[in-house]
């Protein structure tokens, strides 16, 4: 994927969509120096100026993801902040957020400042690393979270393991709400899960191993509480079980500050697509009932879940292929996530397209403390166009990523992202 560098920039006939207003209108943006100059209905290209055609198409403000895996330091055979930053441009993420479980852990102000500085040597989507709530994601000792604030990180998590002792996550939460940063939660109650299916008639019928979802649910319920108690910010990752909407429905009621994200694999597929025994389908949290599918999509109706983000999780194809018990979980999400969303919620009539792209923008933004998300005069270029109308087929040769571990490829999608503009520069897809 390369750049092209544009000083004046017309962005002709387009859709704007406003994802804090709600409303979408037809409108001509002109960018400047890397920064939205116009928004008019309709600006005359003067002398100089370049002109991107988006009739038919919907101009938006780039995409946070708020939950992805870019494996370095450590398995950059797998993938690296160049390439994961460059795949998730490609699925209109102008800034993501990465998990602190690499080898080594991004436990230090150091690795903080590694990560930053490595995306913008990439110079494709501008990296806010989440750093670790404990030394070496071990859950005893807190991790240095005051210094790894001050070198850029957004947020605080052991991803991929619980904070199991509740008193020590208790002091996490409490270190956190001095900086005003939240705790991103992976629930899971290790002790109830034996594997990585959920725990119900398909696990039974096809003999895998599998964990119940009260395995997420409690460590839910029980980490609400806490930030009830210690009055700081909670969020919940990868809601995948109805139990666990309920509890954040409740919590949210009371006032607690908790707010939840989900993933398009736990609102488009069901544990029955586990009867193949592709391990590409092979998530953690797993796979859930159907019920539990539509809770998550009730949950996104109504606000009780706030994100959608792809924790995507790149693998190698020799990990994958092997049998399901013994292959890693998790799939990559930056390329299909948009298309995903659009077609399961949006042509769904699940939330209006404003409210879809909120979800990907404004909402992130204000979780994590980052620049307010607008297609408005004074405003940085951070723009992506959508075309709606298109329809397109996710094949491997077209991946950015390392990995090819989705359960998605050979699908054909509905809307996509055609261009991303960042600062001063045009990434055409």
């Amino acid at each position: 994927m390369k750049a092209e560098n544009k000083d004046r920039l017309l962005l002709r006939g387009g859709t704007v969509v406003d994802p804090q207003k709600q409303t979408t209108r037809r409108a001509d943006v002109l960018v400047v120096g890397g920064c939205i100059e116009k928004v008019e209905t309709s600006i005359p290209a003067a002398e100089g100026t370049e002109v991107l055609d988006c009739r038919g198409k919907h101009i938006a403000p780039g995409f946070v993801d708020m939950h992805c895996h870019l494996r370095e330091p450590g398995r950059e055979d797998e993938e690296t902040i160049a390439s994961g930053t460059a795949a998730a441009l490609a699925g209109g993420f102008t800034r993501v957020c990465p998990m602190p479980n690499t080898e080594p852990a991004v436990d230090t102000e150091a690795q903080v400042r590694y990560q930053t500085r490595r995306a913008v040597e990439a110079g494709f989507a501008r990296v806010h690393p989440v750093g670790c709530c404990t030394k070496a994601r071990h859950g005893k000792e807190l991790a240095e979270i005051g210094s790894m604030v001050e070198a850029g990180a957004v947020a605080f998590s052991d991803d991929g393991s619980p904070v199991s002792d509740a008193q020590v996550m208790r002091r996490v939460l409490e270190y956190c709400k001095a900086f005003d940063v939240p705790v991103i939660s992976h629930c899971e109650v290790r002790e109830l899960v034996e594997g990585y299916a959920n725990e119900g008639r398909v696990s039974t019928r096809l003999g895998l191993k599998a964990g119940p979802d009260v395995a997420e649910s409690a460590q839910a319920a029980r980490d609400v509480l806490l930030a009830e108690f210690t009055r700081a910010r909670l969020h919940i990752a990868h809601v995948s079980a109805r139990a666990t909407v309920d509890i954040v429905r409740w919590a949210k009621a009371r006032g607690v500050q908790v707010t939840a994200e989900t993933c398009p694999h736990y609102f488009t597929l069901t544990e029955d697509a586990l009867a193949s025994f592709d391990a590409n389908y092979k998530v953690n949290p797993p796979l859930r009932s159907g019920d539990d599918r539509r809770a998550v999509v009730a949950g996104l109706a109504d606000g009780t879940i706030d994100v959608i983000a792809t924790d995507h999780a790149p693998h190698l194809k020799g990990e994958k292929d092997a049998e399901f018990d013994a292959a890693p979980p998790g799939i990559i999400g930056f390329e299909t996530a948009f298309s995903l969303g659009y077609e399961k919620l949006v042509l769904g009539r699940v939330l209006s397209l404003a409210d879809y792209v909120a979800r990907l923008t404004v909402v992130p933004r204000r979780i994590l403390n980052l620049p307010a998300a607008a297609v408005t005069a004074g405003s940085e270029a951070e723009l992506v166009v959508l075309d709606l109308k298109a329809e397109w087929k996710y094949e491997p040769s077209g991946v950015l990523s390392l990995s090819r571990n989705s359960p998605f490829l050979g699908s054909t999608m509905r809307g996509r992202v055609s261009a991303v503009l960042l600062g001063e520069r045009l990434f055409r897809l």
